[in-house]
């Protein structure tokens, strides 16, 4: 069993940074909600209570039990961790006269403290939060103070429990990594045993406990999270897993002959099905993007099951869902509202009566892509962009039609293929094209058109979580601009969207 660290979440937009910043440690971690904490086993070396939020103050503010952790394991409190754990051991927390957010600096620093080893004098730090520790303990130590806040870190002596005003997984703070390895490595005693090697090792064997000799189906997507969970599976069943690649119809240019070729060298049994009129009569004048996303779902069970069936024996369902999706499912507030659709969750129909297997819950994206790595799968196939369950449905803003879709391929393909030969596909975490609902006056030659208008879409990302608009270069753009206008019939105007996640998400619908 490895070494855990737990992250208690108290609804922080951070709490998912904690958890990567130390997984980048290679020590594993969970993120559990403050109100649903489980029980300790021998492999917590740590608690961090995220920040939140709630003040303090309010009468609905998180107030959990610590008792089985404080003085007993060593606890790391974060911005609202930190001002509860002060208030309950009588310091006091009240309002900030000016609420501190944005970047500050340390102007003390206690060097020979074992949480500050290695930190700067004067390094930046990300304040985020509306109250303030104004009062502490005797037996609260201050360990770090910037300009505006005295008590910006403090130890409780005799006990191995620590409280920071500020956020250190952030990028913008930054010793922060130095902080929570000094925690995490120094003084919970972690040996980073968690890579992405021992991973594979550890799972392949759970797989082929938890499985025996049972048949798994599983849907492959070509992208990276199926794919891996796939080379998973077969590492612990062969040929007893039963990957089926459906062609909905809104595959990308040649995207479904070039991913089973693909599969071929890997050495999996896979099962193309193309039902791509099935799904696009079923889309027939809808416009609604939540509509659009539940029907293409439901063909997609209603096709994956068929092919199932045809299967003999079968009794799991392997599924390529990732540690995001698991977290969102029990977040403080329980499942949050829905924005879209997800693909991977939301629980199977009651008539598929399979039970359900995930390799990938525990894994970041990035952590995918390193345990592939760890496969030795090819680097083509890991880099690939994320592409979204329902494909190119929702990149046809509003109703679809085989044209649209064909004018949106060949689109997509020109930006894609350029993207590459500039050597910008792996700098980028996501691009694509939308065809908007729109047209548009333009000349060509001494004729005037009237035809449609496409968006370019590019972000930037670690997880997907929050993006931002990929800064490429003018000439790129006017070079992808005028191939596309000069090579793709019924296009007469390109644009770029420079919105970033949030406010925006990163697909279009």
């Amino acid at each position: 069993m490895h070494q855990t660290i737990l992250i208690l979440d108290f609804g922080s937009q951070y709490t998912q940074l904690i958890a990567r910043r130390v997984r980048e440690l290679n020590v594993f971690c969970e993120i559990h909600p403050f109100n649903n904490i489980p029980a300790l086993d021998k492999s917590v070396k740590g608690v961090i209570l995220s920040g939140s939020p709630f003040s303090t103050g309010d009468a609905s503010s998180p107030a959990p039990d610590l008792s089985a952790y404080k003085g007993i394991l060593p606890l790391l409190g974060v911005c609202y961790g930190a001002q509860y754990m002060a208030k309950i051991s009588g310091g006091e927390v009240l309002p900030a006269e000016i609420r501190e957010y944005g970047r500050a600096n340390l102007s003390f620093i206690n060097h020979q403290h074992e949480l500050m080893k290695g930190m700067t004098d004067g390094s930046q730090v990300w304040m985020s939060h509306g109250d303030t520790i104004l009062n502490i303990p005797e037996n609260f130590k201050i360990i770090a103070s910037t300009h505006d806040v005295k008590i910006a870190g403090y130890h409780i002596v005799d006990e191995k429990t620590y409280g920071i005003q500020f956020h250190p997984e952030v990028y913008h703070t930054t010793d922060g990594q130095t902080l929570l390895k000094n925690f995490v490595m120094e003084i919970c005693g972690c040996t980073g045993d968690w890579t992405p090697r021992s991973f594979v090792e550890q799972t392949v064997e759970e797989l082929k406990s938890q499985i025996g000799n049972d048949k798994v189906v599983l849907g492959l997507s070509g992208g990276v999270d199926s794919s891996v969970a796939a080379m998973l599976l077969h590492k612990a069943i062969g040929t007893n897993l039963h990957c089926i690649f459906v062609d909905n119809g809104l595959l990308r240019k040649n995207e479904f002959e070039n991913v089973l070729e693909s599969y071929k060298g890997m050495g999996l049994n896979v099962k193309g099905v193309n039902a791509g009129d099935r799904f696009i009569d079923a889309l027939k004048g809808v416009s609604d993007p939540e509509t659009k996303r539940k029907i293409i779902g439901g063909q997609f069970i209603e096709v994956f099951d068929e092919e199932a069936h045809k299967i003999t024996d079968v009794q799991w369902l392997g599924q390529g869902t990732i540690y995001p999706d698991v977290i969102e499912s029990i977040s403080v507030k329980g499942p949050s509202a829905t924005i879209k659709s997800h693909h991977n969750v939301g629980g199977l129909p009651d008539f598929m009566k399979l039970k359900v297997v995930e390799p990938l819950r525990m894994l970041f994206k990035d952590e995918v892509r390193r345990v592939g790595r760890a496969m030795e799968m090819r680097e083509e196939l890991l880099a690939r962009h994320p592409f979204p369950g329902p494909g190119l449905g929702i990149r046809v803003i509003g109703d679809i039609t085989r044209e649209k879709l064909a004018v949106l391929r060949e689109a997509d393909a020109i930006f894609i293929d350029n993207l590459k030969k500039a050597d910008l596909y792996n700098k980028v975490w996501q691009a694509f094209v939308v065809i908007l609902p729109v047209q548009s006056v333009g000349v060509m030659g001494d004729e005037r058109t009237y035809e449609n208008v496409v968006a370019l879409r590019s972000v930037g990302s670690t997880d997907g979580m929050t993006a931002d608009w990929s800064h490429l270069p003018h000439e790129f753009l006017a070079k992808v601009s005028n191939d596309i206008i000069n090579k793709v019939k019924g296009v007469n105007r390109v644009v770029y969207d420079i919105s970033s996640k949030p406010p925006a998400t990163i697909e279009w619908e």
